[in-house]
């Protein structure tokens, strides 16, 4: 039997209560770790003829996935800038020092293209996408002491190198990627570990109809993927089985933009 290591740690899962979020937060518990799930207090409202996706669900949800996994549940609006250090004041309150961080929520909306592109949009993409994983990494790393495991995981795309018609998301999560290097770089000597996870397409709810066989043929391995898929490999990531493992960006896409 693998021990992964995690039993009785700390983690933190933004996004934590939605699809792969959801996905991550169970895989976790179920490897006897405590989990706090990031929420927004409130879904927040969509700009004039904007559709909002990959956003966190409200308090109810993330409220009833704590409460199945023993866990807490603890909100914040990640495009604020002080966010990060109230996150983690509420998970040492409720839990104790966060031992795992898993950079899971993010920005996405539509039209993203670079015909519709704006400035507001590119802000709300990188705030979430970026800059707040960037300074989770940060104020948790300021906390860190010695002897005290802390991992990080971030989820990206494997859409991150080029994503025509989601100009702001795609980009958000390139600098998100290369966050993962530079940071892995950076707190490698106080033993740190960052790495990231680039999801192919996942059946979250929307590839529907005939959309399903037109995305199916472009994955080599001939499925869709399932939240499932993301979640063993970001407990994966922060395993004593990835104890060397720092500064990678694992693609789990059954093959797909290879």
């Amino acid at each position: 039997m693998i021990d992964t290591g995690l039993e009785g740690l700390n983690v933190l899962v933004t996004g934590g209560a939605g699809n792969i979020g959801a996905a991550i937060s169970r895989a976790f518990a179920a490897q006897g770790a405590r989990v706090a799930v990031h929420h927004l207090a409130a879904d927040p409202p969509a700009p004039g003829g904007v559709e909002w996706g990959h956003v966190t669900p409200g308090t109810d949800a993330a409220t009833k996935l704590a409460d199945e996994l023993d866990g807490v549940a603890v909100s914040a609006d990640l495009s604020e800038p002080d966010a990060a250090e109230r996150l983690l004041d509420a998970v040492e309150h409720l839990l104790g020092p966060v031992n795992v961080l898993v950079n899971n929520a993010a920005h996405c909306e539509t039209p993203d293209a670079i015909d519709t592109l704006t400035a507001g949009s590119l802000e709300r993409h990188y705030r979430v996408n970026a800059i707040a994983p960037a300074l989770l990494i940060a104020e948790a790393a300021r906390r860190h002491r010695d002897g005290t495991p802390l991992s990080v995981v971030n989820v990206s795309t494997d859409a991150a190198r080029a994503f025509p018609g989601q100009i702001g998301y795609g980009t958000s999560k390139a600098a998100l990627e290369a966050l993962t290097r530079a940071t892995a770089l950076d707190l490698a000597p106080r033993g740190i570990r960052v790495n990231a996870v680039a999801p192919g397409p996942v059946q979250t709810g929307w590839i529907i109809g005939e959309l399903v066989d037109q995305v199916t043929a472009l994955v080599p391995l001939a499925r869709l993927g399932e939240p499932a898929d993301i979640a063993d490999a970001a407990v994966f990531l922060a395993s004593h089985q990835a104890r060397w493992v720092t500064g990678q960006v694992l693609q789990v896409a059954g093959g797909h933009a290879l």
